[in-house]
């Protein structure tokens, strides 16, 4: 809950009551939320589950999303130590998660969340409004290096990444064959969709066995790489805040900058007005349907697809720099407002809690965390000679790690670095088919 400002007047004329309501209403918040609003909130949840079902409409989806996941991620910031390294989105993901096994959320919220976000698809929507923002929000020229020069520390990071991982389980005394293709590959195939099941179903023919016992084994390592990576982004943020000259905060590359507005105010500030904005907003569904063709046609996963369609109209000038800034506006309002609801509605929906309790013995804990902080490190290193910011390289690097696009979400939300998107885009979606494909073609090989 946001501390209250005892400086901080209603700009609006009133006394008494109404002065100290409107400064209730301003100042003390649970995320976003003003107090007032998330008790209200909750009581009307609570009236509406009371008779053992739950609408899964729109409406009332909005405001259980909003409502446990701000209250999640408030808790998480509010932890010692935790609350700085990330704990926001961990809270917000993986407690509703343990919610859901220990039957602490009734069955119809369950039902209505899960219902809810798998029709409508909303994480999609999410993430094309935030790639396409933060595509517009960067410089021309430093755009195209970034995503030319990114290639190179992840390519070296993945490399040393699976060489150390599998050296740990080595000295752990444990089967090469399981570590690699069981733990160590999984951690970077792409998160769940395009890693974890292509995987599954690979594994399944080659080495004849069932694709749900694959799976099954595969998952855990998926989820706690993720987990792993989520805190090591966290890490980081608070890195930067002590060793600025490291980081860029959101930028790659120095010299790296916003452009322009269209119109600036009195104050220095974007002018722009509400059908901007809705342009913006239309421009990124626009960008993700065109993505959608494009997976349809060359099976080019549709966010990445959206993301080179994004960079090229950046870098022809194809949209005005008025709705540069109503793209932007609609990024914003994403990240501030859409974050922790969508998390928690992965952590409801898509995150089996069982399945990363299965993943914590020491061993697999072990070579996971060499994994992943291999892989970053060689990333912050490698990006650092290379003339980048190695803290933002590195954040990009975790992404390798994450559980698609959910993870690329609780990273960068973790790393406060939401605008690298497109970047974690590539890692996650280009850098875990490259590496699905080349190990199912090996196993192939040699097993086939």
């Amino acid at each position: 809950m946001s501390i209250p400002n005892s400086s901080t007047q209603a700009s609006a004329p009133g006394n008494g009551w109404a002065q100290k309501w409107w400064h209730i209403l301003d100042n003390w918040k649970v995320g976003i939320i003003p107090l007032p609003i998330f008790v209200l909130a909750g009581v009307l949840i609570l009236i509406d589950g009371l008779d053992g079902e739950f609408p899964s409409n729109m409406v009332v989806m909005t405001a259980v999303l909003a409502f446990f996941g701000f209250a999640c991620g408030e808790f998480g910031k509010r932890l010692p130590l935790l609350g700085k390294l990330g704990a926001a989105a961990i809270c917000a993901t993986f407690i509703p998660s343990a919610l859901v096994f220990y039957q602490l959320l009734p069955d119809a919220m369950v039902s209505s969340v899960t219902h809810y976000f798998k029709s409508t698809n909303i994480l999609y929507l999410y993430i094309c409004c935030i790639i396409v923002g933060s595509i517009m929000s960067m410089n021309r020229t430093v755009l195209i290096q970034g995503f030319l020069r990114i290639f190179v520390p992840m390519a070296c990071g993945e490399v040393v990444g699976m060489a150390l991982g599998m050296l740990a389980g080595l000295a752990l005394g444990m089967d090469p064959f399981h570590t690699f293709f069981f733990i160590v590959l999984p951690i970077m195939a792409g998160g769940v969709g395009e890693g974890a099941i292509p995987l599954s179903i690979g594994y399944a023919t080659v080495l004849h066995m069932e694709q749900g016992v694959a799976f099954g084994q595969i998952l855990p390592m998926v989820m706690l790489g993720s987990l792993v990576a989520i805190i090591t982004a966290g890490v980081l943020n608070q890195l930067g805040k002590r060793y600025p000259h490291l980081t860029g905060e959101g930028r790659l590359l120095p010299g790296d900058r916003h452009d322009t507005a269209a119109n600036l105010n009195d104050q220095g500030n974007p002018v722009f007005d509400v059908s901007t904005i809705a342009a913006g907003a239309l421009l990124a569904i626009l960008l993700y349907m065109v993505g959608m063709l494009a997976q349809k046609w060359t099976g080019l996963p549709a966010p990445v697809a959206m993301l080179f369609a994004a960079v090229l109209i950046k870098l022809c000038q194809g949209v005005s720099p008025k709705m540069l800034e109503g793209s932007r506006m609609v990024y914003r309002f994403f990240q501030q407002a859409v974050t922790y609801p969508i998390l928690f509605a992965v952590g409801v929906a898509i995150t089996p809690w069982q399945s990363l309790m299965a993943a914590f013995t020491l061993s697999n804990l072990l070579v996971i965390v060499v994994t992943v902080l291999s892989l970053v490190a060689t990333g912050f290193v490698v990006g650092r000679k290379m003339g980048m910011y190695p803290i933002d390289v590195a954040i990009v690097s975790c992404c390798q790690s994450g559980q698609g696009g959910t993870g690329d979400v609780a990273i960068l939300s973790s790393g406060n670095r939401m605008v690298l998107m497109p970047f974690a885009q590539i890692a996650t979606r280009i850098g875990g088919a490259i590496n699905v494909s080349v190990a199912l073609a090996l196993l192939n090989y040699f097993l086939g």
